[in-house]
């Protein structure tokens, strides 16, 4: 029910992933609201289930005050079906605190995790980047943003496929030394980690391919997030603002449309749909409030990877041996 165009874009992205992916889908909302979205996108025989939620949290509402006060809003209601094995995953272009926080509270978190993180996907030039944390936790300390590598770096692994990710930290300079003491201090637990760490890394460096996961505090994180959509947004209008300019460069455009489609599929956030909640226990994707039926689409078939790849076992199997090794080396000093 979330979003800025919810139930009719969410039911019709759900709907193209149970066609497109065979995904199992459980539409959680408003039953009469969704029932009519259903007809209209003509669901009738792929059944996906609808469980009825009397409440909606606003998209300005406080995150404790929906916790609190809103026991049957869609929101809770999908993390409880995650919490009772009844779902593997929920997808919420709702309100993203209180998706944090119900998660949290109601689904749970990892054993060896202290601070869910936000992990969004962004394209670079060989690839994919994992940035977290992406908004969760303006404030953390060094022990969780080395958390954050660790559950980052299985994603990675696990998700996009890369054998030993790269880990950088994001600092205002590749020195070691560089950075304010939050960056020091998480330096020196990651040098010594068992992570194919890179050292300090730049903002450029989130889009270059130097590294796979690029980890921060959610302040810094969300800025540099926000700037990136935005900076797509405006490089988007002014090639076709520029491309429409007279006849002549109109003729270039339609002889190059196949590189721009393919330029376009690489930077459309769409295709990865949302941003993974990384150490809940259970599978989350947060997606942006304005997100189109496509991006509701894929967030739901990186859900139901997330589930296949059993990716919360081996975020906890990771923690775990990182948490024995520093139990070791600290033994024998």
């Amino acid at each position: 029910m979330g979003g800025d165009y919810g139930p009719a874009v969410i039911v019709e992205g759900a709907v193209a992933a149970v066609r497109e992916y065979d995904a199992s889908v459980i539409l959680v909302g408003d039953k009469a609201a969704i029932e009519r979205e259903l007809i209209r996108c003509k669901a009738h025989g792929l059944a996906p289930e609808v469980r009825h939620a009397s409440q909606v949290v606003g998209m300005g509402e406080s995150p404790s005050q929906a916790l609190r006060r809103k026991r049957d809003s869609s929101l809770r209601v999908a993390a409880d079906l995650v919490r009772d094995g009844e779902a593997a995953a929920f997808v919420s272009a709702g309100n993203t605190g209180a998706a944090l926080a119900i998660a949290m509270f109601v689904v749970g978190v990892l054993p060896g995790v202290d601070r869910p993180a936000i992990a969004a996907v962004l394209p670079n030039l060989r690839g994919f980047t994992v940035l977290l944390d992406a908004g969760a936790n303006v404030d953390p300390k060094p022990k969780h943003l080395e958390q954050f590598a660790v559950m980052g770096h299985v994603y990675a692994r696990d998700i996009l496929g890369y054998a030993n990710p790269r880990v950088g930290l994001l600092s205002v300079g590749e020195e070691e030394g560089k950075g304010n003491d939050l960056t020091k201090e998480a330096y020196d637990e990651l040098k010594n980690s068992s992570l194919n760490f890179v050292g300090n890394v730049e903002g450029r460096d989130i889009y270059n391919g130097r590294c796979d996961v690029v980890v921060t505090d959610g302040f810094t994180g969300n800025v540099a997030l926000k700037i990136s959509e935005s900076l797509a947004e405006m490089l988007g209008s002014m090639i076709k603002e520029e491309l429409t300019r007279d006849l002549r460069s109109k003729l270039g455009a339609a002889l190059s449309m196949r590189a721009f489609d393919r330029f376009k599929k690489r930077v459309d956030y769409t295709e990865m749909g949302g941003a993974p909640l990384l150490g809940i226990n259970g599978a989350a994707i947060v997606c942006h409030g304005a997100s189109p039926v496509k991006a509701i689409k894929n967030a739901v078939r990186v859900a139901r990877e997330w589930a296949t790849a059993d990716l919360n076992q081996h975020i906890k199997a990771a923690l775990e041996a990182e948490a024995a090794r520093e139990g070791r080396e600290g033994g024998r000093e």
